[in-house]
């Protein structure tokens, strides 16, 4: 399995995690969970009262997700989980990587959101995909979407956000660059303006994400053993939700 390179520095869930939910407040995926929320409620065979979050990062996707269930989440990164401990209390919170993580228990639903942008090569995906398989119940469902459209990937797209906490002020700038087309990941450079009373440092940071098409999500997803329904975005820019069934058992 890959994992964090030279190239993959990773600092936003290291030393630079207490930035984020300065760049990135909890109310930006509101929407997001609500769906996946309404998304197992309507596919589920099993009612959902449980549920497992893998890569849940700093919680922000659990501060309106435990609304709904009781909720488990497990992430690689401490300091993230240190921002989800603090805004969740209600939630269970474990260290683990979702490719390799077995807790013994199982679970109405599974979720994973953007963290499967941290999956470089298909036996990555393969692998998370047969850890959720393995902790959601017969007749629950595992809800994913894809991440960055092959299709759709820009070169050198740049975004920028700002944040602001008390005398703290931090613009984010996000870049993103495929050095070799041929393989299965791209570059994300990261740049931190940080105003600490108007003084300011300057902190940078690289993640290796994984692209992928559709095709081999769907594919890797069925072969784990789910039944998978695609629900595409509401624009073709927008990623490609799957809503996957693990089968009851057979009568």
């Amino acid at each position: 399995m890959t994992g964090p390179s030279d190239k993959d520095q990773r600092r936003l869930y290291g030393d630079l995690a207490w930035t984020w939910p300065i760049i990135s407040a909890p109310e930006v995926y509101v929407e997001e969970s609500e769906q996946f929320a309404a998304l197992i409620r309507e596919h589920s065979q099993i009612e959902a009262e449980t549920l497992l979050h893998l890569g849940c990062g700093g919680g922000h996707n659990d501060w309106t997700l435990k609304k709904h269930f009781r909720l488990t989440g497990a992430d690689m990164s401490e300091d993230m989980l240190a921002l989800a401990k603090r805004r969740n209390p209600e939630a269970t919170y474990l260290t683990g990587d979702m490719r390799t993580l077995r807790l013994g228990e199982s679970f109405d639903a599974v979720v994973m959101f953007d963290a499967i942008d941290y999956m470089l090569a298909e036996d990555d995906l393969r692998a998370a995909f047969q850890t959720a398989f393995l902790h959601v119940k017969p007749g629950g469902v595992f809800v994913t979407y894809e991440g960055i459209k092959p299709e759709m990937y820009r070169q050198n797209h740049v975004e920028h956000q700002v944040g602001r906490e008390g005398d703290v002020e931090i613009v984010f700038i996000e870049n993103y660059y495929d050095p070799d087309p041929s393989d299965t990941t791209i570059e994300a450079t990261f740049v931190y303006l940080i105003r600490r009373g108007g003084k300011l440092e300057i902190e940078t940071d690289r993640h290796v994400c994984g692209l992928f098409p559709t095709e081999t999500l769907l594919t890797l997803l069925r072969e784990t053993g789910f039944e998978v329904k695609e629900l595409p975005g509401k624009t073709p820019e927008d990623a490609t939700t799957f809503i996957c069934l693990k089968p009851p058992p057979a009568a």
